[in-house]
């Protein structure tokens, strides 16, 4: 990962098993990794905003709490990025892994009935969940976080292939934002000496942009969010609530982003 550290702040040294690429307590003495710790502000209030809308339409509980578990996730990464301690590095992963357990759920049973609960599949993802927190950390909590993410595309591509291919808009481009943030990460990983190099030239202003993982998270935070309203627009929709996506602005950070808002008639 990145090369160690040039300099001190409020959290002390690093106890975390990974330290990212963003130098250390350069903009605030409080804050260890700046913008990859502001950034998560799309994961955190977005889905606060949609949760709260979920519950306003009167939607099942199982989308609230993919709202509030993709917001968890915001959470926890601020204050891994903010500490570098090795308990806020817990905090970031383990929501990953539950969070990305209640897509699988929802996405596997948005064929069922109304406020039916399957307890099999509740009581797998639980089984899968405690194992993840109970193993080491590293790559074996990558492998079982992607093999959460392939179940979600593999499921999310037969519907719009063989359901509702009418949504494959929506599913690609929640999909396709999600893996621009992975590409970033990677990029942001392998290329870590160059880029640290490289701010040290660029005028701060421009050198922010190169902060890649800060942009994972801005990245995946959306694709998720995108992915979350997928999932409501096909359950929704075998409901027959007669859904309808209304596209709106929201001024965020310096720029614009898009957000979709699910709204049921």
């Amino acid at each position: 990962m990145a090369p160690s550290i040039d300099r001190q702040g409020y959290w002390g040294r690093p106890t975390s098993t990974l330290e990212w690429c963003e130098e250390n307590y350069v903009v605030s003495f409080y804050i260890a990794e700046f913008w990859n710790t502001v950034s998560n502000l799309i994961m955190i209030l977005p889905p606060i905003y949609g949760a709260v809308q979920t519950f306003r339409d009167g939607l099942e509980f199982r989308y609230i709490c993919s709202f509030l578990g993709l917001s968890a996730v915001g959470v926890g990464s601020w204050c891994f990025h903010m500490t570098l301690l090795y308990e806020m590095q817990l905090l970031d992963e383990l929501p990953m892994i539950y969070s990305t357990c209640v897509f699988v759920y929802c996405l596997y049973e948005c064929f069922k009935q109304e406020n039916s609960i399957s307890v099999f599949p509740i009581v797998l993802l639980i089984i899968f969940s405690v194992s993840v927190t109970l193993v080491s950390y590293g790559s074996s909590f990558q492998v079982m976080y992607g093999a959460l993410v392939a179940c979600l595309v593999m499921r999310s591509v037969f519907i719009v292939t063989w359901v509702y291919p009418w949504l494959r808009g929506l599913c690609y481009t929640s999909l396709g934002i999600f893996m621009l943030g992975f590409l970033l990460w990677n990029i942001d990983n392998i290329f870590c000496d160059s880029l640290r190099a490289s701010r040290q030239v660029l005028p701060p202003g421009v050198g922010v942009v190169t902060q890649f993982h800060a942009w994972w998270h801005i990245f995946t935070g959306l694709g998720s969010y995108l992915h979350i309203l997928f999932s409501l627009q096909i359950r929704s929709t075998y409901l027959k609530y007669r859904p309808k996506v209304k596209v709106c602005q929201y001024c965020y950070f310096s720029g614009i982003i898009f957000e979709e808002i699910m709204k049921c008639l």
